[in-house]
Formats: structure tokens, sequence, C-alpha cells
């Protein structure tokens, strides 16, 4: 897996996309903006707000009635009763409470801040806030498809997200859709520098791959939601998101 030749690009002139846009068309456009063509081994991080816009995912917050139990959150977070009652509906369980705080599992297994629902770079109406795409490994499955019937190559895909993490401050950027690569890499069996074998490592490469691109694309008013990564070596395995997730019995803190 080196990647001593590691590129990273932002792909120009990503509009702003709305509800029904052909992405894996947009992408290819600004390839050839950008003078470009899509190889086999390449992967493109496409931020989740451009493939939640296209999917439809914006609500209206005029359009919720918040309900009883989230009128008992929002009165002691501080929070809009209707965002927490959009929390609730995209959520498996309250992970967390506290004043401006409200972290949930996720109906896809992870845990993150007010269910990732966001109201940055989402458009300029106050009232409208996104959610999170549907199905992120299917929405990565589905653009690796179109891409490859469009370029004849062979990308992998990365859908990325902002997270926090329990006891660090700041984001990073993490995975919640792959097609087409590895999302944990186990490497388990080689060795170190010294011969002595490994046994414990695993690797969240679409985690790292997220995360890099996020260094490239930003989270604020650049405008650069898709970003071309070329140069990775990875083998041929088709991750999903849920790989990433730890199994409950393994948790040892919730």
């Amino acid at each position: 897996m080196s990647t001593a030749a590691l590129q990273l690009l932002a792909l120009p002139g990503i509009p702003l996309v709305e509800a029904g846009a052909d992405l894996a068309a947009l992408i290819m456009a600004a390839l050839a903006r950008a003078g470009l063509e899509l190889c086999d081994g390449d992967v493109l991080a496409i931020s989740s707000k451009i493939v939640a816009r296209a999917e439809g995912r914006s609500v209206m917050l005029s359009s919720v009635q918040p309900g009883a139990e989230a009128l008992e959150r929002a009165a002691v977070t501080g929070k809009d009763a209707r965002i927490v009652e959009l929390v609730l509906r995209e959520s498996r369980s309250i992970s967390r409470q506290a004043q401006e705080v409200l972290i949930s599992e996720h109906r896809l297994g992870f845990i993150s801040a007010n269910a990732g629902i966001d109201h940055s770079n989402v458009g300029g109406d106050e009232d409208e806030v996104l959610l999170l795409p549907q199905d992120p490994d299917a929405s990565a499955a589905d653009l690796r498809a179109r891409l490859g019937a469009f370029s004849g190559a062979a990308p992998g895909v990365v859908i990325m997200d902002s997270h926090g993490r329990p006891f660090r401050l700041g984001t990073v950027g993490v995975a919640i859709g792959v097609a087409g690569l590895p999302a944990l890499l186990d490497l388990r069996g080689r060795t170190d520098l010294f011969g002595r074998e490994l046994r414990i490592s695993m690797q969240g490469y679409a985690d790292m791959i997220a995360s890099a691109a996020q260094l490239t694309g930003g989270e604020a008013a650049e405008g650069r939601p898709v970003i071309l990564l070329r140069g990775l070596q990875y083998p041929p395995q088709d991750g999903h998101a849920s790989d990433l997730l730890r199994p409950p019995d393994r948790d040892l803190y919730r």
C-alpha cells in the first residue's frame, strides 16, 4: 500500500447541487475542466452534503412538529425542538445530552452529534437543514457504477462527513459510505521494521482517506466538495462503511 506519489486534487467548478442532480455527470465535467481522465485505482472522496442534496434530503424546519420527547430533550439541551425531533427520527438512541449537546447513535450505526444534521453549506434559508444520505454505501456504489460507465475506469468512492471524537477536540473527516476499496485494512500478520509480527493492527483506511481529503477540500466557504486521490495502492476489496463500526461486545464505553 505505497503512497509515495499520492496526489490530492480538488475538482474545480462543482456547482451548488440541487435535488435530482446527476452527481456523476457533474464530477465528469469537473474532471474535464481540470484536464483529467479518471483512471483505475483513483479514489473520489465526496462530501456527504452534495450527495444528500442530490438525493433530496433537505428538510424545512417549519414542516416539523416536535413530539413530547423532543420537547423534553430540547428543554434540557436548549436546542431547537424541531431539530431535536429530526435527530430522534434519524437515530437509534440518544447517547449523551447536555446544554447545547446532543449525541446520538445514528440509524446507520455510528455515534455523532445531532445525527449529522447540518445547517452549514445547505442554502441561504435558515429554515432549511440537511440530513445525511439515506444509504451512503448504496450511494457510493451507485456513483462508482455511473462513473465507471462514463469513463471505463473503476474508481473507489468514499462519501465523507465530519465527526467529533470522544476525549479529543476538533472534528475529522470520516467515511460514511464506501465502494470499490477496503474500508478497514487488516495488517495483522505483517512484520514491523524489526521483524516483529503485527498482532492487533487494523487501519481505518476509508476514514484516513476522508480526513486527508478534507484537508484539501475544507469545510467552510471553499466550495471544494469532491477530491480526487491518485496514487493510492490498495487491495481489490469492496468494503462498506459498516466495516468501521466497533461491535457492541467490544465497546468498553457504551
